[in-house]
């Protein structure tokens, strides 16, 4: 018999009892026979190396090593969700839509939020080509080797799916797998995990793919992106990747309007904790894909989807003191040091009181029971005192005068929440604070140096700003504590690669107060260097697109500012990337320049991404919706009434893609 069918047709096989025991939860064969197939696969692939298939059954019990997980550009952004934390905020989300789209019916998806790690998958011909980790939206990390070891994702798809298409979906520890890995650390003495989240997510960045192999991991999918897929709703999409062999969850349901919205809300915040996972709320999506284009984005999420949070647990405890951290940007955040007590899946100790007004308000005193929830599910925080636990010599809350660190008179600015210590460059935590943000990933990532480091060179005296890493020695950092050669010599090296970093990412890595990833790839956009945004003026400034007067004026206020300029000046000397490098603009031409478009509809030659794209490309700007500083709304099929509608009322021209690719042919 011939060796190539008997192999494939045991890989075929295997395939389709890993899809019915782990998508299925159907198992048609025992552990031991499945056991004893894969061992007859493994032999013949091992004498027969010329039929090795990177997607075989057998490849999924790892053994991979990943010593750096590579950066990767996601196709298609991954974008975060807008909470709300009550009903008539989804009555209110839907007015929002119903507004865009016109008076139309519109239906809903309801779905489990999962609280795991999120994941993107790239299928191409029918097999797994990349997963990437969410990362910052924009970019994420290629951990593909440890997610073939998940058996629910599939490596090979089956039916007419598409040529080429991601899936998007949530990688799970289930409670059980969980508290077996947690027994088995217990009995060999090691400190278990804290969280299934976190231990899923802590999973995928795993050197060793054999390691994430033995991990139970579960991955539940539930959106599918692309151009041109074959689905008109996203509930069509659901059923359909179910049918190529996606572990899609069972109990996602189609409402027909929101009161089946709030059913389906009110059914599973009383039986979630009959899951075997965790979930934190419900996401709602609108069905139709079509109306979800119309809807569009705005910077952080899209406008289509929002997530119900169900009600946080709560417990009470003893407050036992209150102290006060000193943040990069001189603002002070009061903690509260609890009694230790168990929320939620982790032992809470400290919760944030967030500032002096939230304390006022509260009338929190040391030696209260205090009740505490995690906001999110995530971040303790203290909500109430119990009044009738209150010590009879309890004193009220005096807050702090002076900063902790530094003992400078603390300052609060009108309309500010926070106090903060202005000595910014001689308060230790803030200098710290600054340099540790420089080194981040988002920002210079730099290899070789943590943040524990950063307070040893600056306790130390080496470094008091963020520029003096880039005179840093060798011979310098080995005498450090717990520093060796090795250790030296990786430092040295990521500050210099750290010189290839773009512009955008420099900027933010300033750590300019208000500019966070997405306002400095505005500003690096429109500017192109650090001297024009520094020459630029708070009228210039405000007008840069999502550009406000309180980013605008912090902005100013930096590069006012002596010190920081003589930093940059430095900065230039050592060759870091102040400039945007001229071939990463995509600029075609600037035929559109000063032109505002909206999108709207379907389109036969350019899909909504690429028409948007080549109105950037050439010098125009993409409006997500239609005011009086629209020119043109660029229509397609089933272009959104209530759009036509808005453009006719402010006479706004309505062109066709024709009309569009002659605009920009001339």
């Amino acid at each position: 018999m011939d060796v190539l069918p008997k192999i494939q047709a045991l890989r075929d096989e295997l395939n389709q009892h890993n899809y019915n025991y782990y998508v299925l939860d159907n198992p048609t064969i025992s552990d031991y026979e499945f056991d004893t197939k894969l061992k007859e696969l493994q032999d013949l692939e091992a004498k027969h190396p010329e039929f090795f298939d990177e997607n075989s059954p057998t490849q999924r019990v790892g053994g991979a090593i990943t010593k750096t997980f590579e950066t990767v550009q996601h196709e298609y952004r991954m974008y975060s969700l807008d909470n709300s934390y009550s009903k008539e905020d989804l009555l209110d989300w839907e007015k929002r839509a119903q507004k865009i789209l016109g008076d139309v019916p519109l239906e809903y998806i309801c779905e489990l939020k999962y609280d795991g790690a999120s994941i993107s998958i790239s299928y191409e011909n029918g097999k797994l080509k990349r997963a990437v980790t969410r990362g910052d939206g924009f970019q994420g990390d290629d951990v593909t080797n440890n997610i073939k070891t998940i058996k629910a994702v599939p490596i090979k798809l089956k039916g007419d799916f598409p040529q080429k298409f991601d899936i998007r979906g949530e990688i799970i520890l289930p409670f059980a797998g969980f508290e077996k890995m947690n027994q088995e650390l217990i009995e060999i003495g090691e400190t278990p995990y804290a969280n299934p989240r976190n231990t899923a997510s802590g999973s995928l960045k795993l050197q060793d793919s054999a390691e994430v192999a033995k991990r139970p991991l579960d991955c539940l999918l539930y959106s599918l992106i692309g151009n041109n897929l074959p689905i008109t709703t996203h509930f069509e999409g659901l059923e359909k990747a179910r049918q190529w062999g996606f572990k899609v969850p069972t109990q996602s349901h189609l409402a027909k309007n929101m009161n089946e919205v709030f059913d389906f809300i009110n059914y599973w915040d009383k039986h979630r904790h009959e899951m075997p996972y965790e979930t934190d709320g419900v996401v709602v999506k609108i069905n139709n894909i079509h109306q979800q284009d119309e809807l569009g984005y705005t910077a952080k999420s899209p406008r289509w989807a929002i997530a119900y949070k169900f009600k946080a647990e709560q417990v009470s405890t003893k407050l036992n003191s209150i102290s006060y951290q000193v943040g990069r940007t001189g603002a002070i955040t009061p903690v509260a040091n609890l009694e230790p007590v168990q929320l939620a899946g982790t032992v809470v100790k400290r919760a944030s009181l967030h500032n002096a007004d939230q304390i006022e308000k509260l009338d929190i005193r040391i030696g209260d029971t205090v009740f505490v929830e995690k906001g999110g599910e995530i971040i303790p925080k203290i909500i109430d005192v119990d009044l009738t636990k209150r010590p009879a010599n309890s004193e009220p809350t005096k807050y702090i005068t002076h900063c902790p660190e530094c003992q400078t008179e603390l300052e609060r600015k009108e309309g500010e929440a926070n106090h903060y210590c202005p000595n910014f460059y001689g308060c230790p935590p803030q200098i710290i604070g600054r340099i540790q943000h420089f080194i981040t990933r988002k920002a210079m990532d730099i290899e070789g140096l943590g943040g524990e480091t950063v307070a040893l060179l600056f306790n130390n005296g080496l470094v008091t700003n963020y520029a003096d890493l880039y005179e840093l020695k060798k011979e310098q950092i080995i005498p450090l504590e717990r520093m060796a050669e090795k250790s030296a010599d990786n430092m040295i090296k990521g500050i210099a690669k750290s010189k290839e970093i773009p512009f955008e990412r420099v900027l933010y890595a300033l750590g300019i107060r208000y500019v966070g990833e997405t306002v400095a790839k505005k500003l690096a956009k429109h500017y192109k260097s650090i001297d024009a945004i520094a020459s630029a003026s708070l009228t210039d400034l405000i007008l840069v697109d999502e550009i406000g007067e309180k980013i605008a004026q912090s902005v100013i206020e930096f590069f006012d500012n002596q010190e920081n300029r003589l930093i940059i000046e430095r900065l230039k000397q050592y060759g870091i990337q102040l400039e945007a490098i001229a071939s990463a603009d995509t600029t075609v031409s600037d035929v559109l320049s000063g032109k505002t478009f909206v999108v709207s509809g379907v389109f036969e030659k350019f899909s909504r991404d690429d028409l948007k794209k080549a109105i950037e490309d050439n010098g125009g700007k993409v409006g997500s919706s239609i005011s009086a500083k629209t020119h043109f709304v660029v229509a397609g099929d089933n272009m959104g009434p209530a759009k036509l509608e808005k453009a006719n009322q402010l006479n706004i021209p309505i062109i066709t893609e024709d009309d569009f690719i002659a605009m920009i042919h001339g």
